[in-house]
């Protein structure tokens, strides 16, 4: 029996060893943005004068010109996560992101554009995206509120694939709709609009393992796969985009994101917006990505624990001299873990930046001041991960200390990952703190639930989702 595409193109990728760098652009430097309305909007057209002088520039140029004539994607920040790009009306290069990521070809992808305009003309009948924009507009009404209210930004919205499609069908999963968001980030806008394509990019991690919120994240996961990842520093928001769904009534937010069902039912006609989307994975073709298959896990198992932490319970999993992870928010405290062991041997504390392999600086946020290399959103540009504290403690796991004794102590390390309890530094550090305990091979991460029903803040139902995504277990207590 034939391959299926997919199949082919994994095998081709680990038969060829690509040589992946990764090109630092702050998009401050890349040129000069003009407008066509003296509002300045990214939602109408726009230009970018691109400096002559500029490594950056040239950085940008090189990645445009990749993603026009090659298949190999291009890694990129949003102000979501980091994505995997390419031109989305291509099946060659849509491939290329299933290849690379070893991803199910019955996942839909996001279509990314840098503008209203470009994606008029997209959705537009005809034989090219390239006829100049429609008069009547083709984006459903029901969306201009949102568009109004969350573009450029982390919303995602389902729109009627027109005929004949300018996508690719790998991109729609043989869905009827195409999914499709203008981000936020300036470096991604950028690269979309010198490009001159949509891309289809979803986040560029091997699939099922977390989402990257750094480039160093992303080369862990994908060095040898692709050739060029582009350095925008620490993704702002850290979850993906929300997706939502006015195509039918009531209105349906497919996936939880960087924008909460709260503030898309303050806009005209979403205030009866309904919950689509299971924690766990779903079957059938998924209506939107995100929706079907276990996401966002690392290696270790993950134990998702809503109320204190059991000391009897998380005893259970020091056998081995395994060492085991633990990732708090507002309630459990350092002083906690000497309750699980009956003899804490010694202790070490050290700051974390979230990142593993990497580097990143404070934003400021935990004592209200902002960072001098901060700049606000909507475009954002370059953002930082806050700052998280690490701490380790070793437990003797029988009690025993005695070197005479028969049977000597199993030491087992516990790392501890302290998040904070503002919602917001939680999303951003949540995908950073699981591949940092990834990195001490701990068999096992307990993670503080941080609830979804108490009015946590925009990220609350994206972060539970995402856990209980990546979780073996949920506990209750």
């Amino acid at each position: 029996m034939a391959a299926r595409p997919i199949e082919t193109a994994v095998r081709h990728v680990e038969h060829f060893q690509h040589q992946t760098r990764i090109m630092s652009i702050n998009p401050l430097n890349l040129g000069q943005f003009v407008f066509s309305s003296p509002r300045k909007s990214f939602l109408e057209d726009w230009e970018i004068k691109l400096s002559k002088t500029s490594p950056d520039a040239a950085h940008l140029i090189e990645a445009a010109s990749q993603l026009r004539t090659s298949d190999i994607p291009v890694a990129f920040p949003t102000e979501t996560v980091y994505g995997l790009g390419a031109d989305a009306t291509r099946a060659s290069a849509v491939l290329g992101i299933y290849a690379a990521k070893q991803r199910p070809s019955d996942n839909p992808l996001i279509v990314h554009v840098s503008s209203l305009p470009q994606l008029r003309r997209l959705l537009s009948p005809g034989p090219s995206p390239s006829i100049p924009e429609p008069p009547i507009d083709p984006i459903p009404s029901i969306y201009h509120p949102l568009i109004a209210r969350f573009w450029p930004g982390a919303l995602t919205i389902l729109l009627p694939l027109p005929t004949p499609s300018p996508f690719a069908p790998q991109v729609t999963a043989s869905l009827s709709t195409v999914a499709v968001r203008m981000p936020s980030s300036l470096l991604a806008l950028a690269l979309i609009h010198t490009s001159q394509l949509p891309l289809a990019a979803p986040s560029a991690n091997v699939s099922t393992k977390p989402s990257p919120t750094t480039a160093a994240h992303v080369l862990h996961d994908l060095s040898g796969r692709i050739k060029m990842i582009l350095d925008g520093g620490a993704c702002d928001i850290g979850v993906e985009s929300t997706v939502v769904d006015g195509l039918v009534q009531p209105p349906v937010i497919l996936r939880p994101g960087g924008v909460s069902i709260e503030s898309v039912r303050e806009c005209p006609g979403w205030e009866g917006v309904v919950v689509g989307y299971r924690d766990g994975a779903e079957v059938g073709i998924p209506r939107a990505p995100g929706m079907k298959y276990r996401h966002y896990s690392p290696k270790a198992r993950v134990i998702l624990v809503e109320g204190p932490l059991n000391p009897e319970f998380v005893r259970g999993f020091l056998e081995d001299g395994r060492s085991i992870g633990i990732l708090r928010t507002r309630n459990w405290k350092d002083g906690d873990l000497g309750q699980i062991g009956h003899n804490a041997v010694a202790t070490s504390a050290s700051s974390m930046n979230g990142i593993g392999i990497g580097s990143a600086v404070s934003t400021g946020a935990e004592n209200g001041q902002d960072d001098a290399r901060r700049v606000p959103p909507s475009p954002t540009t370059i953002s930082v991960l806050p700052v998280m504290s690490l701490s380790k403690i070793q437990l003797n796991s029988n009690g025993y200390n005695d070197d005479s004794s028969a049977s000597k102590p199993t030491t087992t390390d516990v790392w501890s990952v302290d998040l904070g309890p503002a919602m917001a530094d939680v999303a951003r550090g949540l995908f950073s703190a699981l591949r940092d305990l990834d990195l001490k091979n701990v068999a096992v991460i307990f993670v503080e639930s941080v609830g979804d029903g108490d009015g946590r803040g925009e990220a609350a139902a994206a972060v539970m989702n995402r856990l209980r995504k990546a979780a073996e277990m949920e506990l209750k207590s």
